[in-house]
């Protein structure tokens, strides 16, 4: 798939998912351009929410913004 494409978040708990949408961050891709750190610290984040999004970006081929290139 490419990385051009959008790619929608699964779905996760109704509180992360509200984090997100007033963070800014609608898709993948969007999630791409933050560090896993940044997306931790959003309200509603644990370690299940991080599992799914992680797994969703693996299969289209996107991951986190390392934080060592902030």
């Amino acid at each position: 798939m490419s990385k051009s494409e959008i790619h929608l978040i699964p779905k996760i708990s109704a509180p992360a998912s509200r984090a997100l949408e007033g963070a800014g961050l609608h898709t993948l891709n969007d999630l791409a351009g933050i560090t896993q750190k940044q997306f931790m610290q959003l309200h509603g984040m644990g370690k299940y929410g991080l599992r799914i999004v992680l797994e969703a970006m693996n299969k289209v081929g996107l991951q986190f913004k390392d934080s060592s290139n902030q």
